[in-house]
């Protein structure tokens, strides 16, 4: 079978080689996968680098999660274990973490719905409790993480407020239902903020980003206002002011949703059942930019590395078909 390997740790487009490899045999508990279509995160990036939490042996195959199927003819999501990722023709998964493919969404959709939009259901619900009427505000609305965000937001009743970088990313935003779109480029993201809200603030921040992102979303939180900590594709991991917390009222959650899958996986299926839902019902549709060949997966993978993708772009090995 074809898959992507890294031998050494670098920038994607330079370190992703892409080879002839042997299937990976499943074990007990584990089923082999057909992968019909893989989707790109950006700690694929960081796994490249060697920046992620997460550091596999070399050499590994990125590739964090994927919708595919199973020798049975079940049509599944998964997430493969490094150092076997999903940017091949096969992957072994874990039965038990298996789960199925919404069938309101083709194959590159159904690979987007599982990361991206559990983390925003579980940031959102579990950790900022958002309220209908409340309003969100969503940093990199127009990315992968941020437009699952929004959706979310959208369908939970909040005003959702999205910040992006450039025309191009503020008419997607606006196509994926936020209120307000804020241009971080040439907008001041405080001053928008605090005018949409009659200066209250925003209720609840989504902020993947880090930075300059967190800085700017502190000066504009609401009373009881909740600040979740997503990650940090900015590169800079700010160090928050704690009395700022204090004095402003204000909440700083952090949220990494892996740690569900060990410590309540209950939890993380019953988010699945809800997507599904919000799925079948059209509130949620993970926004696809592009579906990419095999082939040209390092290149894909870079962009998003670099930040100039938008929305998800998802791998389909030969074997995709929707």
């Amino acid at each position: 079978m074809q898959a992507w390997r890294v031998h050494r740790n670098g920038e994607p487009s330079e370190v992703m080689e892409l080879e002839e490899t042997d299937r990976s045999v499943p074990g007990d508990g584990q089923v082999l996968i057909e992968v019909r279509a893989a989707n790109i995160n950006f700690p694929d990036a960081l796994l490249c680098r060697g920046q992620y939490q997460v550091r596999p042996p070399l050499p590994f195959t990125p590739g964090v999660e994927v919708c595919g199927v199973t020798g049975d003819g079940r049509r599944v999501l998964a997430t493969p274990a490094l150092p076997r990722g999903g940017f091949a023709d096969y992957v072994v998964a874990d039965e038990t973490a298996l789960l199925p493919a919404p069938d309101a969404l083709d194959d590159a959709e159904a690979a987007a719905l599982h990361i991206g939009y559990q983390t925003g259901w579980f940031g959102l619900h579990r950790r900022a409790h958002l309220r209908a009427g409340e309003t969100l505000l969503v940093h990199a609305a127009a990315g992968g993480v941020g437009s699952a965000a929004v959706q979310l937001g959208k369908a939970a009743g909040a005003t959702v407020i999205g910040v992006v970088g450039g025309p191009e990313k503020a008419a997607i935003a606006r196509e994926l239902g936020c209120d307000l779109v804020i241009d971080r480029r040439s907008e001041d993201i405080v001053a928008a903020v605090k005018e949409a809200t009659g200066g209250r603030g925003a209720d609840v921040v989504y902020d993947p980003v880090g930075g300059d992102a967190y800085a700017k979303s502190v000066k504009c939180i609401a009373f009881e206002g909740r600040v979740v900590v997503v990650g940090f594709a900015s590169g800079s991991i700010p160090a928050p002011g704690l009395n700022h917390a204090l004095v402003k009222n204000y909440s700083i959650v952090g949220l990494h949703w892996g740690l569900y899958n060990t410590k309540d996986p209950a939890a993380v299926r019953a988010c699945h059942d809800e997507l599904t839902k919000l799925a079948e019902q059209g509130a949620v549709k993970p926004l696809i930019s592009e579906r990419v060949p095999m082939a040209d997966a390092a290149r894909a993978v870079q962009r998003v590395a670099d930040g100039t993708s938008t929305g998800r772009i998802v791998v389909m090995p030969a074997g995709g078909t929707r």
